[in-house]
């Protein structure tokens, strides 16, 4: 399948390091493409540019946000979340429609210092936002709670956890489950589908809260585990 990766940051490029494993035609798209190329320093986290990790993936194209959209038969969003619409918008309604827009982006706000806030909450989500900007594009909510190692390798979490889905489109969500399943290992009976793409509010408001555990913990390979018990009587 093409799949067209909208962000060139560490979670995309461990996303599209995994899709190139799993057979998959992998195009990344940014804003610049030059200004992506000459980028030669790490981001803030200390993690590679991104023209340092495709030298060794020569497999891979980069191209435009537009280009990538069009070329994409399933998108995913791994733009900063508050970045993300005014991505998606250069990618092109167009390019966009009927297709799975697969969003792992997370509203954090960062302008403050750490710990990060939430641009958006409550009454809202960065899901929401985007299935509203682009009505025709079946956007799917998935693998925002984790770090992108275990996005596409949930055995580094031992035991049972969970990954949500949130969208208004129930097929779009059986497909994007069987390429969780067979792109990135994980169990069917480990997805949640938590339901329309409002519920995309509850996953990413999970996100202050993953970032102080692994503020204490120094760990990335953590998840959620959902258990539930049986109601007495």
């Amino acid at each position: 399948m093409k799949i067209g990766i909208i962000g060139t940051g560490i979670v995309g490029q461990v996303i599209g390091a995994r899709l190139l494993e799993a057979g998959q035609d992998v195009m990344f798209g940014t804003r610049d493409v030059d200004k992506t190329l000459a980028r030669t320093t790490p981001d803030g986290y200390g993690n590679p540019p991104f023209s340092q990790w495709i030298k060794q993936q020569p497999q891979v194209r980069l191209g435009t946000f537009r280009e990538a959209a069009a070329r994409g038969q399933t998108i995913f969003n791994v733009t900063a979340g508050v970045a993300s619409l005014a991505a998606l918008a250069l990618a092109g309604q167009e390019n966009l429609r009927g297709k799975i827009l697969i969003d792992v982006a997370n509203p954090l706000d960062s302008s403050q210092g750490f710990p990060p806030s939430l641009a958006v909450c409550n009454t809202d989500s960065l899901g929401e936002q985007i299935q509203r900007a682009f009505p025709e594009a079946k956007v799917v909510k998935t693998l925002n709670t984790m770090s992108a190692s275990v996005m596409v390798n949930p055995a580094l979490v031992p035991g049972d956890h969970n990954v949500f889905l949130s969208g208004n489109d129930v097929e779009a969500k059986a497909q994007v489950s069987t390429m969780l399943t067979e792109w990135f290992g994980w169990k069917p009976e480990s997805m949640i589908d938590l339901g329309d793409i409002t519920t995309a509010r509850g996953t990413e408001m999970l996100l202050p809260i993953w970032v102080r555990l692994f503020s204490v913990l120094q760990n990335p390979f953590i998840n959620f585990h959902i258990a539930a018990g049986t109601p007495p009587g």
